[in-house]
This record gives C-alpha cells, sequence and structure tokens, in this order.
C-alpha cells in the first residue's frame, strides 16, 4: 500500500538531533504524518548533535531531511554560539547563558516558511514545560500564541490554513520523555544533549542538558547508554 493510499498529511518537524526532537519526531510518525524533518545548523559549538539529527532522520524514515545554514554566531549572546563557558555547577533558577536569543521563534519561523511551501499545515516540536533550564521559549503561552501567528504571517493563513503547533512533550518529564523512547522502538543512544562535549568526542555530563538527561533516565531506573565523561 502506498503513502497516497493511506492518505498520510505532510508535517515538519524541528529535528536538533536531541532526545526530545527525537521522540517528537517518532510521535509524528506513529501518528500518520509523512515527516519532513528540518534541521538547523546554526554553527552552534559543536558539530555532534547535527549526526545525531542525521542518524535519527534516517532512523524513522522521514520523507526528506533538510539540514539549514542560519550563522546565529554573528548574532551571539549565548555560550552555545560564543566561546562563553558553558555552566557545568547544576541546573539553577535563572535563565541560563545556554539560552539562545529567540532560537525557537526564529527555527518555528522557517519550519512555518517550509510548511508552507510544501502545502503541510502540521508542525511538530519537543519543547518541554517541566525538566528544562527555564527557556522561556519552551513556554506553553509561546507555544499557543505562534498558531495565531502563522496565520497572520502567511498566504496559507490568509486563504483560511489553520496551521498546528504539536508539542506533544510539553507536560511530559524527563523520565517519561525516556519511557517514551523506548515504547517507540528509538534508540536513545542515537541522540544527542551536551552543550559542551569533550576533545575526545563524549559528553561531558555536567551540564545542564547532560544533567536533566541523566536524571531522567535514573528516575526510569534505566542505564543511559551514552558514555559520559563524567557522571552525576
Amino acid at each position: 500500500m502506498s503513502k497516497d493510499d493511506l492518505n498520510e498529511k505532510p508535517a515538519v518537524v524541528l529535528l536538533s538531533g536531541g532526545l526530545d526532537s527525537m521522540v517528537a519526531a517518532g510521535i509524528a510518525k506513529t501518528q500518520g504524518y509523512r515527516v519532513n524533518a528540518l534541521t538547523v545548523d546554526y554553527n552552534q559549538r559543536h558539530r555532534r548533535e547535527l549526526d545525531s539529527a542525521t542518524l535519527i532522520a534516517n532512523a524513522i524514515g522521514v520523507d526528506r531531511h533538510l539540514v539549514l545554514p542560519l550563522d546565529l554566531r554573528k548574532i551571539g549572546g549565548s555560550a552555545l554560539t560564543s566561546e562563553m563557558a558553558v555552566p557545568k555547577d547544576g541546573v539553577g533558577s535563572d535563565i541560563p547563558i545556554t539560552y539562545v536569543p529567540a532560537r525557537n521563534l526564529v527555527f518555528l519561523s522557517l519550519t512555518l516558511a517550509w510548511c508552507e511551501a510544501i502545502g503541510a499545515q502540521d508542525i511538530f516540536i519537543g519543547v518541554n514545560a517541566l525538566d528544562y533550564s527555564g527557556y522561556p521559549d519552551c513556554r506553553p503561552e509561546f507555544i499557543k500564541s505562534f498558531e495565531k501567528t502563522a496565520e497572520l504571517a502567511t498566504k496559507a493563513g490568509s486563504e483560511g490554513a489553520k496551521f498546528s503547533i504539536h508539542a506533544p512533550l510539553q507536560f511530559m518529564s524527563k523520565a517519561e520523555i525516556v519511557d517514551k523512547a523506548y515504547e517507540l522502538g528509538l534508540d536513545p543512544s542515537m541522540s544527542w544533549s551536551c552543550y559542551d562535549p569533550g576533545e575526545d568526542g563524549r559528553p561531558c555530563g555536567l551540564c545542564d542538558s547532560c544533567r536533566l538527561r541523566q536524571q531522567g533516565f535514573a528516575q526510569t531506573g534505566r542505564q543511559d547508554p551514552v558514555d559520559y565523561r563524567k557522571r552525576i
């Protein structure tokens, strides 16, 4: 039976290469969407998550994987787009310097543009409002507001198209996301979470993202298959 026979709808998934985006892409696939994966190469401090995005896209079987270059180092303002040191002393209560200015707003705009170009109305993003580092562009009210922005900003929207921003992990804990990965048959070792890998290519184990990932695995009673340089 062909994809046309299945009448699958196209969707664009923002695929960073991280655990959350991998699970979001897996959910889109199991819900019957034809997945088009968008990865933004924003000249972040390492390339490893871009490699992971390719691994995940191939494993899931996306229709197309678009890697779009966008040099956010020219804007700066984040430890992920500069030479500022990545914090390693634990997740704090303030917005950390790993926040990239307006990143999800920029990325969703690019995702929306591709949606309109291919006739899709569904966007999947792996943002999470529970186990995260306090980034404002992960908040539910921001994600909801972008649906209205999409309607107002596009030709398709002015002609009546209704865009849907799917954030299936929005209220899931990291442990629940880990469980979901296994439920979907996805290998977490394909994904990459670390902000600051060592020269040997192994994740640091101490940045916010590594800590949240390790805590999530620990809460499920599973061993994270990633080989950390240090474990919390």
